[in-house]
């Protein structure tokens, strides 16, 4: 029996949950017992469908996505959708229309984006596992800021059905939970689940400039430790700030045509001025840049195994501060190569905040890139809850 009452009061502090569905249960199945939040994008029968757009606050899913549908089949409850940045496109969480989510390990800072509500309702107990979408890393970075961890599956292995879309060459429905065997049981329901292994030895990028908080560095040396073996290291021929911004391009453009007509905010309405106006040069350069990115991550891939890298080369951040440019540097590449990745807790900063470390795989070794994460989580031990007087 889920206590709504106190949910509802351990949420109160954050505002991740955009709405409740309690009349929710769950059934039999691989996930019977599990609660389970949805981003509020992805379309849940019944329940207000906004993707966090002010002027779309009234319109109701008729149908559940083929990801909220698959969970209920396999026996979760589906109690709540949650909350998330204005069209998915940001990595902070402070909605114009809905207000900002709060990291429930400190009250006033960032969970991330743009699934912040997914990251802060599985952080803090609300929930046991969410959906989020991961467009450039909107999965993975909330999860690195709250401390949990984060799936996002290859693109080609996740149904986008009953999505409301950021860009489909790079957007994928994944998933948020506190623990990796959690993680991994949403997995295997939500998508194309390969059982190949991941062999090799691994491979770092180096940053092409890209500014890694101290102890986010620290966290990550941590991380390569625990592989036993130390990774390569290859550069990529791109600049990570350039592909992020290839990719940021190529979403502005796509949002704009799909968005059109639909009244938003001013800052988003500005965000979406980017893709169109690009000049036909700078845009071929851009698709330049994604395709070339796309192959030469594969290969590295290929030949080594696996990418480890850190989630967020900053550490979490209050609202009131400035949105790091950078936060989505490491993340994009997976998107843009459409590989599985997963985000896992890596350490502590001084102060208490949490650090993430990513690794991506190939597409089919989904099972070999979850028993090398956890093989990472057993040396690292570095997820923690929530102290209860921070929420």
């Amino acid at each position: 029996m889920v206590d709504f009452a106190a949910l509802k009061a351990v949420n109160a502090p954050l505002n991740a949950v955009a709405d409740w569905d309690e009349a929710a249960c769950g059934g039999n199945g691989p996930l019977a017992g599990l609660t389970v939040g949805v981003k509020a994008n992805i379309a849940v029968a019944g329940m207000p469908f906004h993707a966090g757009i002010g002027s779309l606050e009234g319109r109701i899913a008729a149908s559940d996505a083929a990801t909220v549908a698959a969970l209920r089949q396999a026996g979760a409850a589906v109690i709540a959708t949650l909350h998330m940045e204005e069209a998915a496109l940001g990595a902070k969480t402070d909605n114009p229309h809905f207000g900002p989510v709060m990291n429930p390990h400190r009250i006033g800072y960032t969970p991330g984006g743009s699934s912040g509500g997914s990251g802060a309702a599985v952080a803090a107990g609300v929930v046991d596992a969410a959906l989020g979408t991961d467009t450039m890393g909107s999965v993975r970075i909330p999860a690195s800021h709250c401390g949990v961890y984060g799936f996002k599956p290859a693109t080609a292995r996740v149904s986008q059905d009953g999505l409301e879309p950021a860009d489909l060459t790079l957007d994928a429905i994944g998933v948020l939970a506190r623990d990796l065997a959690t993680l991994e049981r949403a997995a295997r329901v939500v998508s194309d689940f390969g059982e190949g292994a991941v062999q090799g030895r691994g491979v770092t990028l180096e940053g092409h400039g890209v500014e890694v908080d101290a102890e986010v560095a620290a966290g990550f040396a941590r991380a390569c430790e625990a592989l036993g073996t130390p990774p390569a290291t290859a550069s990529l021929v791109y600049p990570q700030s350039r592909i992020r911004w290839a990719g940021f391009i190529s979403v502005s453009k796509a949002m704009a045509a799909h968005l059109a007509g639909v009244s938003v905010s001013a800052h988003l309405a500005k965000l979406l001025t980017y893709g169109p106006r690009r000049k036909a040069e700078d845009w071929a350069q851009d698709q330049t840049i994604l395709a070339a990115t796309a192959a030469e991550v594969r290969a590295l891939v290929a030949r080594h195994g696996f990418i480890i890298a850190p989630t967020v080369p900053n550490l979490p951040f209050p609202h009131a501060a400035p949105e790091p440019p950078g936060q989505a540097d490491f993340t994009c590449l997976a998107n843009v190569a459409g590989l599985p990745a997963i985000s896992l807790p890596a350490g502590w900063s001084a102060d208490g905040l949490p650090i993430g470390v990513q690794v991506i795989a190939a597409a089919g070794a989904e099972a070999g890139l979850f028993a090398l994460a956890a093989q990472l989580d057993k040396t690292l031990g570095a997820y923690r809850p929530p102290h209860s007087g921070d929420a």
